[in-house]
């Protein structure tokens, strides 16, 4: 009987499984917020190499 009290008192596991949703909550977070910078950044390099006239030719 003591042993099946011990074992519904024990929240260790339910503690680790919110932990873990916690971690990829803000992995998704992260990757999203990548992706984004990420499109950003590569619009403006193309906006960049647009402008920039070719090299003349020798």
């Amino acid at each position: 009987m003591n042993l099946v009290a011990r074992f519904l008192k024990n929240e260790s596991g339910a503690t680790a499984i919110e932990y873990g949703l916690i971690a990829a909550l803000i992995s998704v977070a992260i990757i999203g917020g990548a992706s984004a910078v990420g499109t950003g950044v590569n619009n403006s390099f193309t906006t960049i190499s647009g402008k920039l006239a070719p090299p003349a030719a020798t």
